[in-house]
């Protein structure tokens, strides 16, 4: 028997391609999402829900429900990336070089398609749904203002999603436990002495101590059971083939899982520096660049996430994602405050994320705006 909520969101299924392609074919960059904001805060409007604009774009929409409950959160992300389109839709983006090549066209609709949902049933739920539609997270990110401007104030649980090619369309992901990884940049910058290739020993070779940095570096993630990423990428020395390198350069990234690898891993790569410094007589300084602190799921919102994918989506779509994500997200910073949830929807499109040719299809966005809705309104009322 289908379930009430994908019943419903199969009965709207062509206004929600719509919305997507409304969404997808006017992408806006981060913090520049003017349009899309209205867009949004138009419809949530005419569904009676209040909306509030928290930073200059970007916004919250609050559907209040009848009683006194619980409050929950539903994040969508809703800006584009610098890329420009080749996937060939009639929808296609229509400014020069922007895209939504992450899905955060369908991030979008498949919230406002569980709001629509949600908003017809007001006297049948208690408690309050928080839908927030975070801009810039492609960039700075969008989470912590949001959370600073206090979107998540008396939220007890947060969900959210984002497609992935890996699963067919409308089909479930769920992971617990640590689900994205942590990023942190690095510079490393090394200090010797030129000289002239036939007296070394009148230098402080650089280079060779970049060298060492870089072999013991790639040693770290050895250390860890839980996947962990040390990539060098760029190292530059010396300025001609007979003289010793008086400066060199690395550079790189970490991408560690939960915030005790995180500060290990860092404290590691100083600690290579140092002893490297020690040996070579150079002087090494390191820049670290933090960025997102990747998602951590917690037990309970995440075993309530997949009761309800099998409850409206069905056990055969459910997957339990054993392996985790070792790119980043700043939905973990929402995680962090309330506790909460993050999970896969099968986009049903090969191609990679941030491909230009990445395109969910259409047929994933009544399962996700189902799950959504279920998702809520399960939580507020605890009949799953």
């Amino acid at each position: 028997m289908t379930n009430v909520w994908l019943s419903r969101a199969m009965d709207i299924k062509e206004e929600l391609y719509k919305i997507r392609e409304d969404l997808h074919r006017n992408p806006e960059l981060g913090n520049e999402e003017y349009r899309t904001t209205e867009y949004i805060d138009k419809y949530l409007k005419g569904l009676g829900i209040e909306t509030v604009k928290v930073l200059e774009t970007g916004l919250i929409g609050r559907l209040r429900f009848n009683g006194e409950g619980k409050t929950v959160g539903l994040r969508a992300d809703i800006d584009a990336l610098p890329v420009k389109e080749n996937t060939g839709a009639s929808f296609a983006s229509i400014n020069e070089g922007i895209m939504h090549a992450c899905g955060h066209d369908t991030h979008m609709t498949a919230a406002l398609g569980a709001a629509k949902i949600l908003s017809e049933h007001k006297d049948e739920l208690s408690g309050q749904a928080v839908f927030i539609f975070e801009p810039d997270e492609e960039g700075s990110g969008g989470a912590r203002r949001m959370i600073a401007k206090g979107v998540l104030d008396g939220v007890d649980a947060v969900f959210g999603m984002h497609v992935t090619p890996d699963l067919p369309a409308g089909e479930v992901g769920i992971k617990y436990g640590k689900f994205y990884a942590a990023s942190d940049m690095f510079d490393i910058f090394v200090k010797g002495k030129t000289a002239h290739g036939a007296t070394p020993e009148k230098g402080i070779d650089a280079l060779q101590a970049a060298a060492k940095v870089a072999i013991r570096l790639h040693d770290i993630p050895s250390n860890y059971s839980d996947r962990c990423i040390l990539t060098i990428g760029t190292l530059n020395a010396g300025t001609k083939e007979n003289t010793v390198a008086g400066d060199a350069k690395l550079t790189g990234i970490i991408r560690t899982l939960g915030p005790e690898m995180r500060r290990d891993v860092k404290a590691k790569l100083k600690e290579v520096c140092q002893d490297v410094s020690k040996e070579t007589g150079t002087e090494i300084e390191v820049v670290l660049k933090e960025s997102y602190g990747g998602i951590v799921n917690t037990d309970a919102e995440t075993e309530f996430a997949k009761a309800a994918a099998m409850k409206v989506i069905g056990p055969d779509k459910v997957h339990i994602l054993e392996e985790p994500n070792m790119t980043t997200e700043d939905f973990g910073y929402f995680v962090e405050e309330c506790g909460g949830a993050f999970y896969h929807i099968g986009a049903g499109c090969d191609k990679a994320l941030h491909s230009d040719e990445f395109l969910p299809q259409k047929e994933m966005l009544p399962a996700a705006a189902a799950f959504h809705a279920g998702i809520i309104a399960g939580f507020l009322n605890g009949d799953l």
